[in-house]
């Protein structure tokens, strides 16, 4: 079994936002040299998650919106007192901050109209990592 890792930086614009992270994670896969095995794609950040879904303006646009409802910013939240960005905790706990996809002969195994995204919930930022590993033969 062999293991490849590599880590991803990006640079976010605005508080919420999703980037498409699809591209760099597919050249990590094909960078590996791995045939069959898995694909993670981690963020390693409290106020960042990962998603996969469909890469249509108005559907990311719906996302960004649905966070800011169940995870206000304005919310009566305890860590507000202290960093006031509780929000961006909550929604990066419920959401999730890894991912797990399958490898098939050299490729990610995604759903045609599945993208990979870093969520940024508490931008913008000079760098956010995210980390992939391929595990497999």
């Amino acid at each position: 079994m062999r293991v490849y890792f590599k880590e991803i930086t990006v640079r976010t614009q605005r508080r919420r936002e999703l980037l498409d992270i699809t591209h760099e994670v597919e050249r990590a896969v094909a960078e590996s040299g791995i045939s069959n095995g898995l694909c993670l794609v981690f963020a390693p950040h409290a106020t960042a998650a990962i998603i996969a879904n469909e890469h249509e303006r108005g559907l990311m646009n719906d996302i960004l919106r649905k966070l800011g409802e169940d995870y206000p910013e304005d919310g009566k939240w305890e860590h507000n007192l202290i960093d006031d960005n509780a929000a961006a905790h909550l929604a990066s706990a419920f959401v999730g901050s890894a991912r797990l996809f399958p490898v098939k002969e050299g490729r990610l195994v995604r759903g045609t109209w599945q993208n990979i995204f870093l969520v940024e919930l508490d931008g913008p930022r000079a760098v956010r990592r995210v980390v992939v590993e391929v595990v497999g033969v």
